[in-house]
């Protein structure tokens, strides 16, 4: 078993690159975003790229997520891991991922993202902020760290202090709990579900894939467990 989260990311790219990793829904808007193994290994590349050359940051350093469940968030949680910076639940950090109505004045690097279907850029950046989904486009597909991640290194900081080795076996643990077993298919409920390790790292590390709804209307459940041949649902 992977002691690091980018290391069990890795593995579930490797197993099938071209199978579907992550399915977003936003029932609110009607978007459906679908991201293969490798196409969601871009983006976490990039986000990667952008924070370790882009900004300078890297072990020791802290990032903070004020963002839902999102497959924009996966790529940035992960990405954010893979570069080796450790995930801080407040925003006293290093760098700071915000919407829009979250964002707020502080220091280091800051980054703003609407959540938009197609990954749409802001209409109004914040004041002190970028753009997540303009900057990070400019950085490559591909991230090799400097000094690879190792399983004592923290994967999150402040409040809630964990390893990388004690975050990859809660995951196994709660992936346990929740069900999931080796090549289903989970609908997650991004409401009810709103922490990393329910939404992406027990299906991860269970080699799962996630069908992620935010806004989840209760009349579409049925008819998308068909769709996207659903075996789990956490609703």
């Amino acid at each position: 078993m992977s002691e690091t989260i980018p290391a069990a990311f890795a593995d579930a790219v490797r197993r099938d690159p071209t199978a579907p990793l992550l399915t977003f829904y936003d029932d609110a808007t009607g978007d459906r975003t679908e991201l293969s193994g490798a196409t969601l290994d871009n983006w976490v590349s990039k986000t990667a790229n952008m924070l370790a050359d882009g900004s300078g940051l890297g072990a020791g350093d802290r990032v903070a997520v004020l963002l839902p469940p999102h497959w924009q968030t996966a790529a940035i949680l992960l990405g954010a891991w893979s570069a080796g910076l450790a995930v801080d639940l407040g925003n006293d950090a290093d760098v700071v991922f915000a919407t829009p109505e979250l964002a707020s004045a502080g220091a280091g690097e800051r980054y703003a993202t609407g959540l938009l279907p197609l990954a749409m850029p802001l209409r109004q950046v914040p004041p002190g902020y970028a753009d997540y989904v303009v900057e990070v486009r400019a950085f490559g597909d591909r991230f090799t760290p400097i000094h690879p991640v190792n399983g004592d290194d923290p994967a999150y900081t402040g409040r809630d202090d964990r390893s990388h080795r004690e975050t990859v076996d809660d995951a196994v643990q709660r992936a346990a709990a929740m069900g999931i077993a080796k090549g289903d298919r989970v609908l997650i409920d991004a409401r009810t579900h709103r922490d990393p390790m329910d939404w992406l790292l027990a299906p991860l590390v269970a080699d799962a894939s996630v069908v992620l709804c935010a806004n989840l209307d209760p009349g579409t459940v049925a008819k998308r467990t068909v769709a996207e041949r659903v075996t789990v649902t956490m609703a």
